[in-house]
C-alpha cells in the first residue's frame, strides 16, 4: 500500500496516515496479520517526521486497528472489533457531509448511489 501525503491539506499528517491505512484495511488493500512498515522506514520513504507516523500508529492501536511489539512491529490485527457503530467524531463528519451534499443540491438518491459506489470498494 502506498500512502500519500497532501501536504497542503487542512488534515493533519498523522491523520491522513491513519485513515489510509483504515481505508486500506476496508478495502482489502491490507489484509488482517499483514506487517506495516516500521515507523522509520515509512517516515523516510513519505519524508516526515518519525514522530508522525508513531502518532499514527498509537491511534491506529488505540482504536484496535492494529498491534504494535518492538520486536514484531506494526501489523493489521486478525480480528478487529466490529460494534457496529460510529464515534461520536465519525458521526459529526458524516453529518457535516450530508449537509454539504443538501447545499449542493445533491438528492437523496444520488448520495444513496455515491455511498454504494464507496461501500463496493
Amino acid at each position: 500500500m502506498i500512502i500519500k501525503i497532501n501536504e497542503y491539506s487542512d488534515v493533519p499528517i498523522y491523520l491522513q496516515i491513519r485513515n489510509q491505512i483504515v481505508m486500506g484495511i476496508s478495502s482489502g488493500e491490507l489484509s488482517a496479520g499483514e506487517q506495516l512498515p516500521t515507523v522509520r522506514a515509512l517516515s523516510a520513504e513519505i519524508g516526515i517526521n518519525t514522530m508522525t507516523v508513531s502518532k499514527a500508529y498509537q491511534i491506529l492501536k488505540s482504536e484496535g486497528y492494529i498491534l504494535t511489539d518492538r520486536k514484531n512491529g506494526a501489523r493489521v490485527r486478525m480480528e478487529i472489533d466490529q460494534s457496529r457503530s460510529l464515534s461520536n467524531e465519525n458521526k459529526d463528519e458524516l453529518k457535516r457531509i450530508v449537509s454539504e451534499a443538501r447545499i449542493s443540491g445533491i438528492t437523496r438518491n444520488d448520495f444513496d448511489k455515491m455511498i454504494d459506489e464507496m461501500w463496493g470498494n
